[in-house]
């Protein structure tokens, strides 16, 4: 496992929010190995032509992000697994507000 790539923790937290293959196209990369490409991309700001080969090819990731930004599995899981963990009390919940005000003369 490298840096920044998924635990087996998150991993099988996010699992049951993943769509799974219908079949009808062929088999799907791993999930997992196309996640931590995408996060791979978003931390360091990479083209996706320049993402490292652990990830898969490129195509397949990049396809992948915009599947799920359009089909509103990323939005899900950005709702859901969060809200399943507060739910059985795995999440402190904390509210932090910062406020900075400038006055101009």
């Amino acid at each position: 496992m490298w840096r920044g790539d998924l635990s087996d923790t998150e991993w099988d937290r996010l699992r049951p929010f993943l769509p799974v293959s219908n079949r009808r196209c062929g088999r799907w990369r791993d999930h997992r190995q196309v996640i931590d490409g995408i996060l791979h991309r978003v931390r360091t700001g990479v083209q996706w032509r320049d993402l490292e080969e652990r990830f898969g090819p490129w195509k397949t990731v990049c396809e992948r992000h915009r599947l799920w930004s359009a089909d509103g599995t990323r939005e899900r899981l950005l709702q859901q697994a969060p809200a399943a963990e507060g739910a059985a009390g795995e999440i402190d919940w904390e509210i932090s507000v910062e406020s900075t005000i400038v006055f101009l003369a």
